[in-house]
Order: C-alpha cells, then structure tokens, then sequence
C-alpha cells in the first residue's frame, strides 16, 4: 500500500472509533468500487506549481444525481443535463454559469432574476457575465467564495467546483431547518429548556437532536458520544450501520392520518443483513420509497462519509420532519419573530467573508465576540489575538465572563482603534445579544469593509457618503443619463431607475430597457425594476449584498452599500 493510502487510513483511523483491520477493509472496497479521493494538479491562482488538490470521487457522484434530480425539468438546462455521475461532465456543466445560477435560485428563491442570465448564443464575454452573477450571488447568500473567479469555474476546477455547490445546496437544505420558519421543531424542546435555548442550536444540531427524538420513539439508542465536529458524530455513531436509518425511516413515514399523504410502510426486512453494504442498500431501497434516496450510496454510509450523510438526514428531515407543534404548553411563541432582511443581509455578509465559526444565528453567535473581531481584521482594525482574546474551549466555570471579556475588548477596539460612533454601547450588550446595540457596530463593520475597497480602488482617497453620492450624479450625467440622486433617502431610488442607468453607465450597453418599467409605477413594477437592478449590478462584477426590496423602501444604509459596489466596479473600469 502507497505512502497516500496508508496516510488516508491514518486520518480515517483518528477520526473513528475503528480498528486499522476495519479501515482497510472499507478502504480496500472503495478501490475496488474505483471511488475515493482523487488528487489533481494545482489548479488555483494562488497555488505554487505542482501542489495537489483532492476532491472527492463520492461528492461529484452525489451532487451530480442531486442536479439532475433537480433541475429536470428546466428547460434551460437541457443543454447540460442529465450528467453523467461517473465523469467529469459535472465542472464542463458549471462552465457557461446556467447550472450555478439556477442552483443558486433553489436554495434561494429568486435571488438571481431569470431575465439577467445569458441563456442563448454564449460568447466568452456572456458566460464571464453568467459566472459573475453566479459568484456575486452566491456570495449575497451567504456562500464563501473568496479566491474563487469565474475563471476557476470555468476551467471547471474540480475542489473549487464542489466547494461551491457543496455550501449552495448545504443553504437549501438548511434553510428550514430553523424555528421561526417551522415552529413544530419546537417539539425537540427537552424538560427545563426555553424557545430561546433552542434557537441557539445550529441546523446540525437541531438535526442531530430530531434524529434522537424519532430513534428513542423508536425505542432504539440515543447518540449521546459525538466528537466536537457534529456532522462527523452524526454520520459516525450514528447511522454507520444504517440500522439507526431503518428506524428513522420506520418513524418518519406516512402512516396515512393526512388526507393527501398515503401511507408509506418500510419494510424491516434487511434490518438484520450481517453484510454492512448488503444493510445499507437494503435501508436505502426504502428511503427511496419515500423519494429519499439522495446523497448517499452504501458505501457512503458504511464509511460514515459527513458531508454527504448530513446532507440525506437534511432530505429526510425537510421531507418527512414528523413533529407536532406542541399545544397548550407554556412557551412563549412570540420569540419567533423570525429573522429580519437587515439581520439576514448582515449574516450573509458575515459568512460571505468565512468567519468561523459559522453564523447561523446573529446575535447568539456573536455573544462571544470572537465573529466580531474577525471582522475588525478584514477591515484592517489589528486585534491581539495573543494577549486579550479568550478562545473556546471556555472553562466549565467562568464561561460567560471570558465571552464577556472578548466583548469589552471588541467595544474598546471600536472605539479606540476602529473610530466607531459606539455612545451608549458596552460589552455586556454584545454577550446579551441586545439587537439594536449589536446591529448598530455590525453596521459600522460593514460599511468600512465597503469603504475600504473603494479607498483601495482609489489609492487610499477617504471616501464617504457625500464623494459616492457626487460620483453617481457625474457618472450617470457623463454617460447622458438624466436620473440623479441627492442622497441615499432619494425617493426617486424606490423606482430604482438611477440604479439601472448607473449599470449602464459602468457597462454601456449591459441593461435592457425594454425591460425596465418606467412612469407611473406601481409597487409591483418597482419591484421588478429592483430585482432587475440588484441582479444586474452582480452581473457587471459589483458584489452587492443588499435586497430588492432595500431599494424599493429606499433604506439608507443598503442603499450606500449598492452605490458603493457599484462605484468600486466603475473605479475598476477606469
């Protein structure tokens, strides 16, 4: 066995709780099944020549069936579908960027506005512009998309390709798998917890924790061990055998009570298959009963693989979740308000630039502030990793103090160092997750980051408000263009005409007109025009973060954040 092999047996023997004999055993069966890691040249810009990058023979397999599942029926995908999920046929697909943008629009419903993708006579200038729209959206979404380019995906680099899909299709599945969006999870409440307790899970956890409460119905065993990676204790001491998927499936399907659902009855028949890939193909025999089989195939789950088993639990929870919102309890329903457009838009921005950890939940997963002060280092704020940060694991006894402590620090560095407007707020309102307090100094990140590329564009010229709102008004009058704004509360933004026209400016000949509805509009036609407008802008190359309906309301603070991409996409342009 080569040097590689022996180290990729190493690493699966730390992760598990199996013996070399096993590791091999399964390792010698993916060679068999000519699956596994697959290992290619360097392949990104920033590589030095001759380094290696794995992709995962199991992910293309998986995402391919996914897509093609998918997207069968769009007609604007026929040219690339259905792919073939034992070629490479997957990265010459994402190629012309139709595949990514459609994708991206069933995780997210209408982030990307069909009417700006290139569909027909593609030219090399149009699928750059197809891959821009799909990065910038992606990155809208929340998707880290740092030192990936159109170029990248065009040349169809394997890791960055499945890097990519893999946190697109991780956000659909994901996207319900949150209180406010489904109040029954409220059902996984343990004795003594709150709603709030609960909203503090990530979807893994909360999967993780649907998963137990249908196997301990079931009367089967709880997982109770996992390793700090929860995806990894999920996929490893829970499901390897798939004997615990046999009862989750048993549990999750329709018993017929509800008048447009059947009853769906799983067969325990291969429960008790000796032969792990005889179990597993058996239980997924009956997952696909259920339409269900998606991301895995035996072998997947005999290796315990944990991106692509998380993936089935999501199907299977998004499909069959088997809870009833609890009735006449104590529990205070109004916590579910639900997250806000300014609170999403920030988190998206937040995960758009790879904080880690993950922001899943913007207040509680700023409570430690270590999220804050990764974002004062992208805006060029040093933070004193060594001496005044206190990073997890936090001790049993003291752990809020150390978070709070991370939040003075964070407070002080703000207004000592970062020259934030912060009267009024301290450390205590970070750790409490008071959401005004906090909106109000993640707002302030946010619009230096924006500043900052500008100041960059420009060779450290300042920029603020007043210099973006004089460079729109002579970039829109030198391109010809009769819409103008005098601030960012213009109402004349709410038609988003001046947006448009900018675009135009910037990329002469990129709107079409016959498209944009102009008069006397109604909210309906504003919004259009807005969509139009905020795809448009991605399209060009400008990574806008903020909502249509940002421009129709005409709100100060997305609205700066759109004309100041824009401006820094016409500073390139120069």
């Amino acid at each position: 066995m080569g040097s590689k092999n022996k180290i990729i047996i190493t690493n699966l023997y730390i992760l598990g709780h199996f013996s070399y004999s096993d590791i091999a055993k399964s390792f010698r069966k993916a060679i068999n099944r000519k699956e596994g890691i697959l290992a290619i040249g360097g392949t990104s810009t920033q590589s030095s020549e001759g380094t290696q990058h794995s992709f995962s023979e199991e992910e293309r397999y998986a995402f391919v069936n996914w897509l093609n599942t998918a997207l069968e029926n769009d007609p604007d995908c026929k040219h690339a579908l259905p792919m073939d999920p034992n070629s490479d046929s997957l990265f010459k697909a994402m190629g012309d960027g139709i595949v990514l943008c459609k994708m991206i629009n069933l995780s997210v419903p209408d982030t990307i506005d069909e009417r700006t993708i290139n569909k027909k006579k593609l030219t090399p200038f149009t699928i750059q512009e197809n891959l821009n729209l799909a990065l910038n959206s992606a990155s809208a979404i929340g998707c880290h998309v740092v030192n990936i380019g159109a170029l990248d995906l065009r040349e169809g680099k394997p890791h960055l390709v499945l890097g990519l899909l893999w946190q697109i299709i991780k956000i659909g599945l994901f996207a319900d798998i949150e209180l406010s969006r489904n109040e029954a999870l409220a059902a996984l409440l343990r004795d003594g917890e709150t709603l709030e307790d609960l909203m503090k899970l990530s979807p893994e956890e909360l999967l993780l924790r649907w998963a137990n409460f249908h196997l301990e119905n079931a009367g089967w065993q709880k997982i109770n061990n996992f390793s700090s990676d929860i995806k990894v204790g999920i996929c490893r001491s829970l499901f390897q055998d798939s004997r615990a998927y046999f009862h989750l499936l048993n549990q999750i399907s329709p018993k017929g009570t509800e008048e447009d659902q059947p009853r769906i009855d799983i067969s325990m028949a291969g429960f008790s298959e000796k032969d792990d890939l005889k179990r597993a193909e058996n239980m997924l025999q009956q997952a696909d009963r259920l339409g269900c089989r998606q991301f895995v195939t035996p072998a997947d789950v005999v290796a315990g693989n944990p991106k692509l088993n998380l993936a089935f639990v999501a199907n299977l929870f998004n499909k069959y979740p088997s809870l009833t919102k609890p009735e006449g309890e104590d529990i205070d329903w109004g916590l579910l308000e639900g997250e806000t457009r300014e609170e999403r838009t920030f988190r998206n921005w937040m995960n758009s630039l790879g904080v880690n950890p993950h922001v899943n939940h913007l207040y509680g997963d700023l409570a430690d502030a270590l999220v804050i002060l990764q974002l004062y280092e992208k805006i060029k704020v040093p933070v004193d990793w060594t001496n005044k940060v206190n990073k997890p694991p936090y001790p049993k006894i003291g752990t809020n103090m150390k978070k709070l402590e991370n939040c003075n620090y964070a407070v002080e560095l703000g207004k000592t160092t970062a020259k934030f407007s912060l009267v009024g707020i301290g450390g205590q309102d970070l750790n409490d997750g008071n959401a005004t307090l906090t909106l109000a100094l993640v707002w302030q990140l946010m619009r230096r980051y924006t500043l900052n590329v500008l100041e960059d564009l420009g060779d450290g010229q300042k920029a603020n408000d007043d210099i973006i709102v004089k460079w729109v008004n002579t970039t829109l009058s030198e391109a010809g263009k009769t819409t103008k704004i005098s601030s960012f509360k213009d109402k004349e933004i709410s038609t988003s005409l001046p947006v448009v026209d900018l675009i135009d400016a910037i990329q002469p000949g990129s709107i079409s007109y016959d498209l944009v509805k102009t008069g006397s509009l109604s909210a309906e036609d504003k919004l259009e025009n807005a969509k139009y407008a905020v795809s448009m802008a991605r399209k060009i190359g400008a990574r806008v973060y903020a909502l249509p309906d940002d421009l129709v309301e005409v709100k100060p603070k997305m609205v700066m954040t759109v004309f100041a991409c824009l401006m820094g996409r016409g500073m390139k342009r120069a």
